[in-house]
């Protein structure tokens, strides 16, 4: 009997400076958007706002990225507390007494 090893990726989460998964595509995202917003503001308003837009857009856009990913993957709510949860399923409704 033969056998063949299987590839099965990576094996571990894709991770660059620091972002894993989705998050790489958000701080790409807040790249552009930096971008684009700070030279419409340099073409429209002045050079120096237009660099002070582009400096927060993508400073403060990484930061709220990096923050959000330090809850997790996936949206969920974090609740403290202990929960006890009532069962409406009656036990002793089909038990039929058996009389001798």
């Amino acid at each position: 009997m033969r056998n063949f090893s299987v590839y099965r990726g990576l094996q571990k989460p894709l991770v660059f400076k620091g972002f894993k998964g989705k998050f790489i595509y958000w701080g790409v995202g807040w790249l552009l958007c930096g971008l684009v917003l700070g030279a419409l503001c340099m073409i429209l308003i002045n050079m120096y706002f237009g660099v002070l837009v582009l400096t927060a857009a993508i400073g403060g856009g990484l930061w709220y990225t990096a923050e959000t990913q330090k809850k997790g993957l996936h949206s969920k709510r974090r609740s403290n507390g202990l929960y006890l949860h009532q069962s409406t399923f009656n036990f002793r409704k089909n038990v039929k007494k058996e009389r001798f």
